[in-house]
């Protein structure tokens, strides 16, 4: 069975014993606007932060490590999430980041695949990975080596 109309919404749950600490990263260093979300009192605190866009990145481990290279990043040690976020500037948003306190896990980067990455230890353990478009998708759909997985070669 396949779902008649596919989801509208993606929502990353981030569980942060430093509630203050990770919204004022994400909402205020980040700039990602709040919308309204319900709680109770008390400590039962939720922040719903928006972005344009968002899609879901599934990554086999072979390719999620290639990455760790390509960033300059130490490998990861197993199945992990990652947030991934398009910015402007690569460059100050680590600026950015690491003046809030994040820890700068790889500096900026120019990646095979045409983008400027650069990752940081974010609030609540995750990390987040900066990247900066250097040509549009549809450039990159006409360079080799981009295309979708059921058209890749086995």
């Amino acid at each position: 069975m396949t779902l008649t109309t596919p989801p509208r919404q993606l929502r990353l749950i981030i569980e942060a014993s430093d509630f203050a600490a990770a919204v004022h990263y994400f909402r205020d260093v980040l700039g990602m606007p709040e919308q309204a979300a319900f709680a109770t009192e008390g400590d039962d605190r939720v922040a719903i932060l928006r972005v344009d866009s968002a899609s879901i990145e599934i990554a086999s481990p072979t390719h999620a490590r290639n990455i760790d290279t390509i960033e300059g990043a130490p490998a990861s040690t197993g199945p992990t999430l990652r947030i991934a976020l398009e910015v402007d500037d690569t460059a100050a948003a680590v600026e950015a980041s690491t003046d809030a306190g994040a820890e700068l896990i790889a500096p900026p980067v120019e990646t095979p695949f045409r983008t400027i990455n650069a990752r940081v230890q974010g609030p609540a353990g995750w990390q987040v990975t900066f990247f900066q478009e250097l040509e549009t998708l549809e450039q990159r759909q006409a360079r080799d080596g981009f295309t979708t997985d059921d058209q890749r070669a086995p």
